[in-house]
């Protein structure tokens, strides 16, 4: 049986090992406490090392980069920002085609502090760029890593060939222990599925079933047409065979990590295998974990039209616009961490008037749904690094080989 495992590839275990998380989680479902330890160690060890790698594969990327050699981050950055602007967009869309109503009378027993408005997270996002380093890689501060990491690959690039050589190898090194808890994934998986098949009641989301629908619809909408046609866009081929390989490979394990920050490893061992250039995909990775944010964008503003239309407020097209503006900004905001986004909908909601009161108990209401929401939010968020990285890597190498 081990033996047979061991040549399964990597995807098929996963598979597997969800297929018995599911059936584990209902022949016995109080048993999962057992075993969710095995989730909450996978994503403990994906956690903890993901500041070192993308700290230490940024300065080693920077540090090494050849003048003249093309590592194709602008692109990627309007990507980026298209591609959130386009996700916010088509949440709008969905809202107004399927208006939710919401039960804005439960109480919120969270004690997360949202952020006030939208200058309190560009502040935020700013003081996160001179944040301490050491504190910066102890909380998985991202914006700030990479603006270290940034500043240290730009000065050692003057360095000597064996400073760099060292810096090298140490990204060798933790890129070993990366592909070491890489092929821990399966267990893992087995653990986070049995959790959460367990604890997901399906009683508990039935009250919010249409609400959930038209996120998750959304969202797959911006999985299934708009990544697809932007990578259509700059590649000129099918982009299919790329969005699908995203999806199974990224896509399934940030489903159950609900982690983007954590599945920064997963998309960097992807990107790899898929032949990306490193000095690509070792800045654009950890940079789109912190600030591409689509499944944000489409939960930020599905989620405060469904608190405006409750509340009967008129919205013109160009509030619309707005919001979507504001989400897609505010989603670069969104925590790297399961339920970064909800923290979030107060902002948006401020722009109709809505108190904070009214606007946290509607993300009371997102926490309620987030086992479906936010993995399939943070799967998005994942898979479309990938894709947008990919696709922008091998638009250039199609336009260097015509050259």
């Amino acid at each position: 049986m081990l033996s047979l495992l061991s040549r399964m590839s990597l995807v098929t275990q996963i598979i597997l090992a969800m297929l018995l998380g599911v059936i584990f989680a209902s022949v016995a479902p109080e048993a999962t406490r057992y075993v969710s330890v095995l989730g909450d160690l996978f994503i403990k060890a994906l956690k903890a090392v993901a500041p070192i790698l993308v700290f230490v594969l940024v300065i080693a990327s920077i540090a090494n980069f050849k003048v003249g050699e093309n590592s194709n981050i602008k692109p990627i950055m309007w990507m980026y920002m298209i591609g959130m602007l386009s996700s916010a967009f088509v949440g709008v869309v969905a809202s107004t085609l399927f208006p939710s109503t919401l039960y804005l009378d439960i109480s919120s027993q969270s004690d997360l502090q949202a952020p006030s408005h939208l200058g309190e997270i560009l502040s935020n996002l700013l003081l996160s760029f001179v944040s301490n380093p050491i504190t910066a890689i102890s909380e998985a501060n991202f914006i700030g890593i990479l603006a270290w990491a940034v500043g240290l690959g730009i000065v050692l690039r003057k360095a000597t060939d064996t400073t760099k050589l060292v810096i090298t190898d140490l990204s060798h090194a933790i890129n070993q222990i990366i592909r070491w808890v890489i092929r821990c994934a399966p267990i893992g998986i087995f653990g986070l599925v049995a959790v959460t098949f367990a604890n997901a009641g399906v009683d508990t989301l039935k009250s919010y079933a249409h609400l959930l629908a038209v996120l998750i619809g959304a969202m797959l909408f911006v999985a299934l047409v708009i990544n697809p046609l932007m990578a259509f866009i700059v590649m000129r081929k099918n982009p299919y065979p790329l969005v699908f390989t995203a999806y199974r490979e990224s896509g399934i394990t940030a489903f159950f990590t609900r982690s983007s920050a954590a599945n920064i490893p997963v998309n960097l061992d992807l990107c790899k295998r898929l032949g990306i250039a490193e000095s690509t995909y070792s800045v654009a990775i950890p940079l789109g974990t912190a600030i591409n944010m689509s499944g944000a964008a489409v939960t930020i503003t599905v989620m405060t039209l469904a608190a405006v239309n409750t509340l009967d407020i008129h919205v013109d097209i160009f509030t619309m616009i707005i919001l979507s503006v504001v989400a897609a900004i505010s989603a670069c905001g969104a925590s790297g961490v399961a339920g970064g986004s909800l923290l979030l909908i107060p902002v948006a909601c401020g722009l109709f008037g809505i108190p904070s009161e009214v606007a946290m108990q509607v993300v009371a209401i997102g926490m309620v749904i987030s086992i479906l929401q936010d993995s399939t939010e943070t799967a998005l968020n994942s898979a479309t690094d990938v894709i947008f990285v990919a696709a922008v890597d091998r638009a250039s190498r199609n336009t260097m080989s015509e050259l």
